[in-house]
């Protein structure tokens, strides 16, 4: 291996972000946090949107406080989000709004209008990509048929990690993995889809150049370098998405593996060569994204913690402060299986008292209502493990295959129940580990695009000797088993 080199990953999440400063050397990776912020929506006008100034602003703060810190060479920087959000600039290159937030109102009923204008398998059969209202296509489409004045003025439509990679070197571009999950890219060829555009009647024009996962992009504005103190750096668009670095990170050995990155939202897949289009696929609703290697995440997109983080922040407004922790340990000595929730229930998407939301969903549906957040909070779990294991069947199904192994990665490895309800609903070990999936993979994929290391592979293999990994082996199979056929 070269010189020991040291990179920055901007990790852009829906609650919080943060900037960490990771270092590279002697088959090791190591991760530092420099500065962690909260995020959050903000309402301008009736509409939920994303605070933009502040994000690089503290972004600006963390690279400093990074740079700072550093006692090796700087190799790149690198930016990763959430997907489908974007911000519009117009012709000289200014955002023209704050970017609409996916838990707007902006997209409610637009699937329908949608369908009216290119039918359902037709957009399946041309991107490969899971109907969710808040895909960036929908969003796109609702400012067309608004005739949002953002929308006529802009020149470029620039995805969210993509934007602030912007503001740091000046280039406009759409990184493959965080394009992916548009809804607008054809997966066959990796270029945004004409027909999609065409029948929809959006504008082809505003989309930027493709760029592939892992390009060096630019180096860090002059400006910016000299208020920083950190130089020309290398701005690299290693992936831009967050799932695709998080699953770079998957400490793999064998290719019998699916992935779970879990955090807010778990995103639940397994690693192919090329996009699986047909009808199998469009029938379970799997989605076909960019990832590193040119490889080709196939995944559901499905609610994670953010009903325990919206419960939590309700219970909290009432006066309750309770930490992830306590909830945890409360659900834990709760009664098992005394309700069933989908996490995927269309009310459980925006924000606002999520108990409230999860009891009337329970009495609506013929089960008991309860007060006690315990209770709820086991409800919530369980159901998410049991989803886990619906979506396990699937990707069996479609590979005609076991599976023998699920990893989990990223910051939902930390709620250790989880993880063992998710061993006991799926019948399968459970690899959990790393809990900084997201920012690993964007250090190792800065380290093989600046040539410090030579391969995914690789740095996968530098991954499982830099961290330890947890382990779970399924419990009371038999119970789960016959729980889970309760709702079949």
């Amino acid at each position: 291996m070269s010189q020991a080199k040291q990179y920055i990953a901007v990790d852009l999440g829906a609650e919080s972000g943060r900037v960490m400063l990771g270092a590279v050397s002697d088959k090791k990776i190591s991760l530092e946090e420099c500065h962690r912020f909260p995020n959050a929506s903000v309402e301008e006008d009736g509409a939920l949107r994303w605070d933009f100034q502040r994000l690089t602003g503290e972004i600006k703060a963390g690279v400093g406080k990074a740079a700072e810190r550093s006692n090796h060479p700087i190799g790149g920087i690198s930016v990763d989000s959430w997907g489908v959000d974007f911000g519009l600039l117009d012709v000289h290159g200014q955002l023209l709004e704050n970017p609409y937030h996916y838990r707007d109102k902006l997209t409610n009923g637009i699937l329908d209008k949608a369908f009216e204008l290119m039918s359902k398998r037709e957009v399946y059969k041309h991107t490969g990509i899971q109907f969710m209202q808040i895909n960036s296509v929908y969003q796109l489409l609702a400012m067309r048929l608004a005739e949002t004045k953002s929308l006529i003025r802009a020149k470029y439509l620039v995805m969210i990690a993509d934007l602030v990679e912007y503001y740091l070197c000046g280039k406009i571009f759409t990184e493959y993995s965080l394009g992916s999950t548009t809804q607008l890219m054809n997966m066959a060829t990796g270029q945004w889809d004409e027909a999609v555009f065409s029948r929809l009647n959006l504008p082809r024009e505003i989309m930027p150049e493709i760029v592939p996962t892992g390009s060096v992009v630019g180096t860090l504005k002059g400006n910016l370098a000299e208020e920083l103190g950190c130089g020309a750096v290398p701005v690299i668009a290693a992936g831009s998405h967050d799932t695709a670095c998080a699953v770079a990170a998957v400490p793999a050995t064998s290719d019998d593996w699916a992935y779970l990155s879990s955090g807010t939202w778990s995103l639940m897949g397994l690693e192919v060569p090329e996009a699986i289009i047909n009808d199998k696929t469009f029938e379970y609703q799997f989605t076909n994204e960019g990832g590193a290697g040119g490889k080709i995440r196939l995944l559901k997109n499905i609610i994670g913690l953010w009903p325990v983080q919206e419960c939590r922040r309700q219970w909290r407004q009432e006066g309750e402060e309770l930490s992830y922790t306590e909830i945890t340990e409360m659900a834990a000595a709760a009664k098992p299986f005394a309700g069933r929730i989908d996490p995927d229930y269309h009310e459980f998407l925006s924000p606002g008292d999520m108990p409230g939301k999860i009891n009337r969903y329970l009495k609506r549906t013929g089960q008991e209502s309860f007060n006690d957040k315990g209770q709820l909070i086991r409800i919530v779990l369980e159901s998410l493990a049991f989803k886990c294991r619906a979506v396990m069947d699937m990707m069996e199904d479609i590979k005609q295959k076991p599976i023998e192994v699920l990893h989990i990665v990223g910051g939902g490895i930390q709620n250790e129940l989880l993880c063992q309800f998710t061993a006991n609903a799926i019948g399968k070990k459970v690899i959990a580990g790393p809990v900084e999936a997201t920012a690993s993979g964007s250090v190792i994929m800065q380290a093989i695009a600046t040539g410090q290391i030579d391969s995914l592979q690789q740095g996968r293999q530098i991954i499982r000797d830099s961290y330890s990994l947890s382990e779970y082996e399924p419990r009371d199979k038999n119970l789960w088993d016959k729980e889970y056929k309760k709702s079949l």
